[in-house]
């Protein structure tokens, strides 16, 4: 039996693995060297892969948000 990852299938894409290939797209883009249609081809990915980051980055923090007014308020005397 194969050991299981610490990160289950369905969560999506890490952000980390989002950033670091919309970091390379960037730096392809950058470069200048790309006919059109593989820019064009290379901006439609990084602009999905900036959604993705942002839509990840909102959900940390509002998950930090919750986590600190949940112990706000376990910490307040009844």
């Amino acid at each position: 039996m194969p050991p299981k990852s610490k990160k289950s299938p369905d969560r999506g894409p890490s952000y980390e693995k989002s950033f670091s290939e919309l970091q390379e797209i960037v730096a392809k883009l950058e470069a200048g060297d790309l006919p059109l249609e593989d820019a064009l081809t290379l901006y439609e990915r990084g602009q999905a892969l900036a959604k993705t980051c942002s839509d990840l980055l909102e959900k940390a923090e509002l998950r930090i948000r919750e986590l600190g007014k949940a112990a706000a308020e376990s910490t307040q005397p009844d």
